[in-house]
């Protein structure tokens, strides 16, 4: 592996053309090539991709350390500064290709903070933006861990896992009890229902609050996840949730016709305008005008109640 690397290296010096992606096409199909000719995995433990990372990775953490001490190794211009590289130290770290071991720099005063691999970083981000989207995907801590090993050859523990959720959950907690802004000009509310795996998948409604800002701006104040139906008590507490994080005053705000909400509104915002949503009004005409006809027209069925409405163009 170290002489077909040190072979594409070496033919750098050619300066082939590049593709449109930015990569060297001829030194990637050299390298491949190299591989092949030498029996070598492409994915796997030992591949060429986990040894291309840990070049990577080494590459830019040299590149780190010589920007913190202030000139590249070996050179003289190092000399009396007062620190200078200590070897370096061996951890592995768990990537998308897999657990790859990394040797990172030091220095003799041990101020270097490496940003490339962090001190006690045990996992890239992209590890954990794939243990997240497995988990929302609705795969146990268990089923992660088996996945991890079975397809990238990693050992993640269970409470690894939760760990890397759990750090998710906290984040989502900071922004639903984030400060909103004292006024809004409108705030468009209303719920929609998903399933949600809690002990047994089920119809969960998701309430829903999007603002528009004075700058005009959208922004999602929240996220609430009610237990049944939508029902217009729930409401209120998201609506006095919202007046609580400083929410002093909305002009206007645009909802369906669902009984006591309007009600729910003015409770919280006494001088706020509750507009019915355009989309909610027409469903409502809909299903009591099933049959509109215009100018005398051919009617059209718009639903399956009986009996018709007919308007006439002035």
């Amino acid at each position: 592996m170290t002489e077909m690397m040190s072979g594409v290296e070496n033919a750098e010096d050619s300066k082939p053309e590049m593709g449109l992606d930015g990569l060297d096409e001829q030194l990637v199909e050299q390298l491949l090539n190299r591989a092949k000719a030498r029996g070598l995995k492409l994915t796997g433990e030992g591949g060429v991709l986990q040894q291309l990372t840990k070049r990577l990775l080494e590459s830019a953490l040299d590149g780190e350390i010589a920007d913190h001490l202030g000139y590249d190794k070996h050179d003289p211009a190092g000399r009396g500064t007062g620190n200078s590289r200590n070897g370096t130290r061996s951890k592995t770290v768990l990537t998308d290709v897999g657990p790859v071991q990394v040797d990172v720099p030091r220095d003799r005063d041990a101020s270097f903070e490496p940003k490339i691999v962090a001190k006690r970083q045990k996992r890239l981000t992209g590890v954990d933006e794939m243990v997240i989207s497995l988990a929302a995907k609705g795969l146990t801590t268990g089923e992660i861990s088996a996945h991890l090993a079975e397809v990238y050859g990693a050992e993640v523990s269970r409470q690894t896992i939760s760990t890397i959720t759990d750090k998710v959950i906290e984040g989502m907690v900071e922004w639903q009890n984030r400060p909103l802004d004292a006024v809004y000009p409108v705030i468009f509310i209303d719920a929609i229902h998903v399933k949600i795996r809690d002990g047994k998948v089920a119809n969960r409604p998701i309430y829903v609050a999007l603002a528009v800002t004075c700058e005009g701006r959208r922004d999602i104040l929240g996220l609430w996840v009610g237990d049944g139906g939508e029902g217009a008590k729930y409401w209120l507490h998201v609506l006095t949730e919202l007046k609580n994080r400083g929410v002093a005053d909305v002009l206007m705000v645009v909802c369906d016709g669902l009984t006591g909400l309007s009600d729910a509104i003015t409770t919280v915002w006494p001088q706020t305008i509750t507009q019915t949503c355009v989309v909610h009004l027409l469903r409502n005409v809909r299903r009591e005008a099933p049959v509109i006809s215009i100018g005398g027209g051919r009617p059209s069925t718009l639903g399956r109640r009986s009996g018709s409405v007919k308007l006439r163009a002035a």
